[in-house]
């Protein structure tokens, strides 16, 4: 299937660093500053929102991949960019170059990749898993 999504598509949004994105609230370290795991989420949402007009009814893009380097902190209460550019895309899979920025400072930099799931599917594919563990749990019983 050819979902149309061009190379060099660009998206730009903005979040509001609160303090449940602190690296002390999530766990990832113990300072209050954008934590690495909330700036992945936000580049994440932005690559989701950025391709979702290409698609198909009932498809949706999954995050697989993340080469990310935090550079420098954010504060809480800061306003950071998040941008992400399409850089390939290769029959489901889609690879995005991203950045986020607070002011002019880089605060971090590196590559998101995508792949194009129908959601119907997706979930089918879920419920066969928990169908397998549940039936492996009730063996392990036995």
């Amino acid at each position: 299937m050819d979902y149309s999504i061009p190379v060099n598509t660009e998206c730009v949004k903005e979040f509001n660093v609160k303090p449940e994105h602190s690296a002390l609230n999530v766990g990832s370290g113990t300072v209050n500053v954008l934590s690495t795991p909330s700036a992945i989420a936000f580049v994440e949402n932005t690559a989701l929102e950025c391709v979702e007009k290409f698609l198909p009814e009932n498809y949706t893009t999954v995050g697989v991949e993340v080469n990310i380097k935090h550079l420098n902190p954010a504060p809480i209460g800061s306003k950071v960019t998040v941008k992400v550019r399409v850089t390939s895309v290769n029959d489901r899979k889609i690879v995005f170059k991203a950045e986020v920025r607070w002011n002019n400072i880089l605060i971090l930099k590196g590559t998101h990749v995508r792949y194009i799931v129908n959601k119907e599917k997706f979930l089918k594919k879920i419920r066969k898993l928990e169908n397998a563990k549940e039936k492996q749990s009730s063996n392990d019983v036995s």
